[in-house]
């Protein structure tokens, strides 16, 4: 075989060896001193560390360096050579799209991520818990087991959204809080073992919301207003996009669950909120089409919402769901200019709201302020934002207008003019978090 290559030079070799995998590298290295010369190329093993594993300098699985990169391929095919390749190179794409977004945007949240699980670590959670993970849940441990508890409650991983007295801000659960969280709510509910269920990520305030992987059906279910009462839970995840969670090709809804909160933040659809100095994952949509804006005489408007699952009653005959939305509200930098005049401010006085189910107005809602509040606008500030939310029997939208007085409610300097907002919509998504 080497006989037909002996008129090969070195570049060509280089060259032909470049367009083949890792594990055809490693055989050609097999047949004779030459070829196993031209597949110690460093560069070669460059490549297959940045395209396979996102690294730009060689690191082993602990991320200590190595003297080469074939040195760091050869350690993360051996460390983690128990699970399919494509799966391992997978779940390292997920976590490392999460914690580059973290690095920019929350650092803080970053800190709080573990270190993975050993293998030794995951046989006794299973052993304990009685359960088989799934095989792409397992390698996200392996990755990363959970979070620390946050030193502030708002620094989950996963987010939340708050209105009115209900706060939301949900963790990643680290395995040995796996075990005693799952221990106490399924007692507290009485399944039984064979129901399969870990909780595998809550939330850390007062108001309950948690989340459960099923470990022979591979979904992620979360627990609606019902959970405590008869166990009732909503699917996290689209079903269809589940496949063998023991296989060969697998692709469990946790790992489709992180995948998707990834892409989110990385291409803002949410991120960030601080409130009162506290600054939080946000899960209210920042991007249309579920975020509408709408700019009426320099006010511009936007608004979207969110659904709160542990809020939600499916065996209620009338209102099944409860979606928060919130409001962002701001003066352009060039004013406010109403019935052609421009002036440098305008506060809302009123608000009107128009809900609708199915395409049918359930209902339509005037009053003064919102939440109480009546927002004074200036050039250029930061959004006034407020977050409310409404019951509904079936999925809809809102829209509506606020009135504003330019100048003040109590010095008006012009005649009150309407400020839109746009339709946004209340829906069921494909993905629950």
């Amino acid at each position: 075989m080497s006989s037909s290559f002996d008129s090969v030079g070195e570049l060509e070799l280089h060259l032909i060896l470049s367009c083949v995998d890792a594990a055809t590298i490693a055989r050609v290295a097999c047949v004779c001193s030459r070829f196993k010369d031209s597949s110690s190329d460093d560069s070669l093993w460059a490549a297959y560390c940045a395209d396979e594993l996102g690294l730009d300098e060689p690191a082993d699985p602990r991320d200590y360096p190595a003297p080469s990169f074939k040195v760091a391929y050869q350690a993360w095919r051996t460390t983690f050579g128990m699970y399919p390749w494509p799966l391992v190179v997978r779940v390292k794409r997920c976590w490392d799209n999460l914690k580059s977004w973290l690095a920019i945007n929350f650092p803080e949240v970053l800190r709080t991520l573990r270190e993975g699980a050993s293998e030794e670590d995951l046989d006794e959670f299973e052993r304990n818990m009685g359960v088989k993970l799934p095989l792409p849940s397992r390698v996200l441990y392996r990755f990363c087991d959970g979070q620390e508890q946050p030193r502030r409650k708002l620094w989950g991983l996963i987010g939340g959204y708050s209105f009115y007295d209900h706060l939301v801000n949900v963790c990643l659960l680290p395995l040995s809080q796996i075990v005693s969280e799952t221990r106490t709510i399924t007692e507290y509910m009485g399944f039984s073992g064979a129901s399969r269920l870990i909780v595998i990520a809550a939330s850390t305030t007062y108001s309950e919301k948690y989340f459960f992987l099923n470990c022979v059906n591979g979904q992620v279910y979360v627990g609606t207003s019902n959970l405590r009462e008869d166990g009732e839970m909503m699917p996290c995840v689209p079903e269809a996009a589940l496949s063998s969670v023991h296989g060969y090709r697998q692709q469990d809804a946790m790992l489709l669950w992180l995948e998707e909160h990834g892409r989110r933040l990385k291409s803002g659809i949410i991120g960030t909120c601080q409130e009162f100095k506290i600054k939080s994952i946000n899960l209210f949509p920042q991007l249309p089409p579920n975020c509408s804006t709408a700019v009426t005489c320099g006010v511009q408007v936007r608004a979207s919402a969110v659904l709160v699952p542990e809020a939600c009653d499916l065996q209620g005959f009338e209102d099944k769901y409860l979606f928060a939305y919130s409001v962002r509200m701001s003066l352009l930098p060039d004013g406010c200019t109403a019935h052609g005049c421009t002036y440098s401010t305008c506060q809302l006085f009123r608000r009107h709201w128009i809900i609708r189910a199915n395409e049918n107005v359930v209902n339509d809602i005037s009053g003064e302020a919102v939440i109480g509040q009546y927002p004074l606008l200036f050039p250029g500030d930061k959004e006034f934002v407020y977050e409310s939310c409404t019951p509904i029997k079936s999925p809809g939208s809102i829209e509506g207008s606020f009135t504003f007085v330019p100048g003040r409610v109590l010095d008006p300097r012009g005649d009150p003019f309407e400020a839109a907002v746009a339709c946004f919509p209340l829906e069921i998504p494909e993905y629950i978090f």
